[in-house]
């Protein structure tokens, strides 16, 4: 959410930031926060006459008793009670024009870096550096459930039964793998000076609705039945919410913490034939890495987070690259965004393994995340989020990428010690 004075002192920025996300419907939204704003503070003004009038005229009441006028004192009485009526009306005016103000300004996308490409959707998402040469072996190599089979590793069909479609059990060797990357994802992000945590894996509708949109929201949130909790999409929403109504001492900034959840997503829309499996699924786990930084920081940090999951990878003998997402495919909380794509030799292209995204002070403001000058002044904190590694994804990846001729599959040097000292997976 952007700052409603620089909404009211820039109301054509506010606009063409808009155009460029390709949102026309909310042009409208502009205006009319600005009619708002100022019914709310002529609102506001004449509530503060008549509560500073009030003042006074108590003060006269009790000259006026003392001086034996009782006649003139109830006089005054009726016109406190009058205004006070008045001031009724106006505070519950005022409790309106906020919350039709709050609904717009919620809408409103986030002042976009001059950096982002302009582009209506991920198609227009822009490469910007590879990692590791991308391999294509000589040999076939099979769709990754089918990898997993081999070493008995995976049961959808009793997944279905039990949950539906969108879940999967993971078994012996590839479950042991699956831990082990996030184990060895864990201690790569404490070893670069962050603080592991273990989060709540619900939280209250205030706290999501702090860190994401209301169109996220619904495509994304399960909503737990008769309770005011959700379940968490990623742990960056319960690691964003733990700093909600503070005030933050500068000197104790960045706060660089790595994080540690079940993740849970409705994934609406149609999946393409490369989408099943393990995919994009309904549950699966995630090591996640949050900063709370000043804002002339977060853009340093920006580079450093989504450079870990690189160096991550590239130690797993992954190939990797990096693409800076355009206005169009940005989250309207995001100011600036690129995505982790892993190679798949399958494919012969790159996918989605994660995203790294600077979200300015939109969730601050949002959650009344401050920090505290030494000058004593107050100001939003930035909020910058990424994914170390979602082992479903990462598993495609690591699985395509160490595959041999043989079906076997090697095991990097730096995941040996978390997958007691194996350094190949032999097929069942």
């Amino acid at each position: 959410m952007i700052d409603i004075r620089f909404l009211r002192e820039n109301p054509d920025i506010v606009k063409e930031n808009i155009k460029k996300k390709f949102q026309d419907h909310k042009l409208g939204y502009v205006d009319e926060v600005i009619d708002l704003d100022l019914k709310k503070r002529k609102t506001q003004q004449e509530a503060d006459e008549i509560r500073a009038n009030r003042n006074k005229l108590s003060k006269q009441i009790g000259a006026l008793m003392s001086q034996g006028k009782k006649d003139e004192a109830q006089e005054v009485k009726a016109l406190v009670s009058e205004n006070a009526d008045r001031l009724k009306e106006l505070e519950e005016a005022e409790k309106k024009l906020d919350e039709e103000i709050l609904s717009r300004m919620m809408s409103i996308p986030n002042i976009i870096d001059p950096s982002v490409p302009i582009g209506k959707d991920d198609s227009a998402n822009v490469e910007i550096e590879k990692f590791g040469e991308p391999k294509v072996p000589d040999f076939e190599v099979p769709y990754h459930t089918q990898i997993m089979e081999s070493f008995d590793g995976i049961d959808l069909e009793s997944a279905g039964k039990v949950a539906g479609n969108g879940f999967y059990y993971l078994m012996g060797d590839i479950a042991r793998l699956h831990s082990a990357v996030i184990s060895y994802a864990r201690d790569f992000m404490i070893d670069r000076g962050f603080t592991y945590c273990i989060p709540p894996f619900m939280i209250r509708s205030n706290v999501v609705t702090g860190v994401m949109s209301f169109e996220e929201m619904d495509a994304m949130m399960y909503k737990i039945e008769g309770e005011d909790l959700y379940l968490i999409g990623t742990s960056e929403h319960s690691m964003i919410g733990k700093f909600i109504d503070t005030i933050n001492d500068e000197k104790n900034l960045p706060y660089t913490l790595t994080s540690y959840s079940p993740c849970f997503r409705k994934e609406k829309g149609a999946h393409g034939i490369e989408e099943r499996g393990v995919y994009r699924i309904h549950q699966f786990e995630k090591q996640e890495m949050i900063v709370v930084c000043k804002p002339e920081d977060s853009m340093k940090w920006y580079d450093k987070l989504w450079q870990n999951t690189v160096d991550l990878f590239r130690s797993l003998d992954i190939p990797v690259r990096t693409l800076e997402c355009c206005s169009g495919d940005l989250a309207d909380l995001k100011t600036k965004s690129c995505d982790v794509e892993a190679w798949s030799p399958r494919q012969q292209k790159y996918f989605e393994v994660g995203s790294c995204s600077n979200l300015s002070d939109a969730q601050a403001r949002r959650l009344k995340i401050r920090i505290k000058g030494e000058d004593g002044k107050k100001y939003f904190a930035h909020t910058l989020n990424n994914t170390v590694v979602a082992p479903p994804r990462m598993l495609i990846a690591f699985l395509e990428n160490n595959l041999n001729a043989d079906g076997s599959v090697s095991i990097p040097e730096v995941l040996r010690p978390y997958m007691g000292g194996k350094d190949k997976l032999e097929r069942k």
